[in-house]
């Protein structure tokens, strides 16, 4: 097979591209590429099903695997002990020293949904990883700000894009490559001996898996990088996300794929809401509310996050809770506010018996770790605390009917502000956007898009008279793109972050992904953003 670097050569990039790492990514290639395709269809013809109003059950074919009470995953591994606060964010220098510092125990280096997946964004994130493991990261902004790594570090998990994404900055016989194969293999490559040396592992957050076979298939991925790479088999440790409704049906299955490897479940909420939408969006009974009404405590995201760590909790594995996306302001009232709910969020999962939690600033920390302290003191976890309360149904998961709220005008409004003004920044390069205090990444955009396509499909009536319609929404995406445009947004970019929210929230059909169309057309080494951060 031959491959070829599409994506321009800028300064050091030959230190993560070299022969003997594109050779891996060609081997990864070779052996998976024809299972991802598969998978994908197979992807597409459950979504198919669904529109015909089969919906998803748990499955009869594995009920040997949930009954069966003597198996569980992997014991945690080095690094991966405590994991009572998490912070997440993208790979650019910033904020990797800034995460590393943070004072949480794990940073989730994301390649995914806050990331713009831009080429250089690609490759200088693993730069960073590997300068970040080789200490030699610290630096000094263009307004004089010094950053430097301390002495405490949280330890790196990396979250590779999904299996949807392919990356066209690298191409094997004229094809682009899997995006995810890339941010993996790029890594194992030159961090799984640094990060082994430094006491710790190569550790990985796997997303958007829709079912227990795409387990397998990362499985199979790191068994045979294990041995290429000379790994002790188990070496790698892998965090999957539970952010699609068809995963929550298969948690068990999941772990059990990837018991030799497997570090435990998370709870996607954002993606969670997303995969309902898009799995179920053209039917009435699950049309959902204002985002904002979509909590942690309705009754269907309650049985989602109770059966997780039920499930977690019976087979030895960590059970990590969702994001806190608030981010600080300079209003004291709005962090009373805020922050208030942000320490009632992690008090109950804290209390439901996770084992940590998400934020998306270095200001939340301490917040989140207050309250996971009060309920594990000196404990690293809470893994002995089985849930065998809890009695999750089908019916319970699906439960969406049962949502309070409503749909009102600032909703609609906030859906499409966000939409736009997200993928107006993920065209120029950024990937993690500060919007109204509020931390909005790819799965946040992806809500709000899809929220506009099922209140429009559905005319859904509005709080305070009037309904969801074409023109109402095209009303308020102009509204939005002048408002950008009054502060500065470019022009060009801006028209085009519109229309990819009308290309994916206004159509007859609801694409399942804005990024899989947006890359395409939009980003990669032919139209790379300039460097931010």
């Amino acid at each position: 097979m031959r491959y070829e670097i599409i994506g321009p050569l800028a300064d050091r990039f030959d230190e993560v591209l070299t022969a003997e790492a594109l050779e891996f990514l060609v081997a990864l290639d070779s052996e998976f590429a024809a299972r991802r395709v598969a998978l994908l269809d197979t992807r597409r013809a459950r979504r198919d099903r669904y529109a015909t109003g089969q919906l998803p059950d748990f499955l009869p074919e594995t009920a040997a695997i949930r009954a069966d009470p003597s198996w569980r995953v992997a014991p945690p591994a080095p690094g991966l002990m405590d994991r009572r606060v998490e912070i997440t964010g993208p790979t650019d220098r910033k904020m990797t020293v800034n995460a590393l510092n943070s004072g949480a125990r794990v940073w989730l280096a994301d390649f995914e949904d806050a990331t713009s997946p831009t080429w250089h964004n690609v490759i200088s994130g693993q730069l960073n990883l590997i300068d970040a493991l080789d200490r030699r990261i610290d630096f000094t902004d263009a307004r004089g700000k010094r950053y430097a790594l301390g002495e405490e570090l949280a330890t790196i998990v990396v979250r590779p894009r999904g299996w949807h994404l392919v990356e066209k900055g690298i191409v094997v016989d004229g094809r682009p490559i899997s995006a995810s194969l890339v941010d993996f293999g790029l890594y194992l490559f030159h961090c799984a001996r640094r990060q082994l040396d430094a006491g710790a592992g190569p550790y990985f957050y796997l997303p958007k898996l829709e079912g227990h076979r795409e387990a397998r298939l990362w499985n199979e991925i790191f068994v045979f990088a294990q041995r290429y790479l000379g790994l002790p088999q188990g070496t790698i440790r892998a965090t999957t996300l539970i952010e699609t409704i068809t995963a929550a049906f298969e948690m068990e299955e999941i772990l059990y794929e990837l018991r030799e490897h497997s570090a435990g479940l998370n709870a996607g909420r954002w993606d969670y809401i997303f995969s309902i939408i898009k799995n179920f969006g053209q039917w009435p009974d699950f049309v959902l509310p204002d985002r904002s009404e979509v909590t942690m405590t309705v009754p269907f995201m309650r049985a989602y996050t109770e059966l997780l760590v039920a499930t977690c909790h019976r087979r030895g594995a960590h059970a990590i809770g969702g994001m806190a996306a608030f981010i600080p302001s300079r209003d004291p009232e709005v962090n009373e506010m805020a922050l208030g709910r942000v320490r009632e969020d992690k008090r109950r999962e804290a209390g439901d018996g996770f084992d940590g939690s998400w934020v998306a600033h270095p200001g939340l920390v301490a917040t989140c770790r207050q309250e996971f302290d009060a309920v594990l003191g000196d404990r690293p976890n809470q893994l002995d605390r089985r849930r065998d309360d809890v009695a999750v149904t089908a019916t319970d998961l699906l439960a969406v009917d049962k949502t309070p709220g409503q749909v009102t005008a600032a909703g609609l409004r906030s859906n499409i502000a966000v939409a736009l003004r997200y993928i107006d920044a993920w065209l120029g390069g950024t990937g993690a956007v500060a919007l109204w205090n509020l931390m909005e990444d790819a799965a946040t955009a992806e809500i709000a898009r899809c929220q506009v396509w099922q209140w429009l499909r559905h005319e859904t009536p509005v709080a305070g008279g009037g309904c969801v319609t074409e023109g109402l929404v095209r009303l308020i995406l102009a509204e939005e793109l002048a408002k950008l445009l009054d502060e500065g947004g470019d022009p060009e970019r801006a028209a085009r972050a519109a229309r990819i929210v009308e290309d994916t929230a206004l159509g007859e059909d609801l694409p399942a992904f804005f990024t899989t169309a947006a890359y395409a057309r939009h980003l990669g080494p032919d139209r790379a953003a300039a460097p931010v951060g």
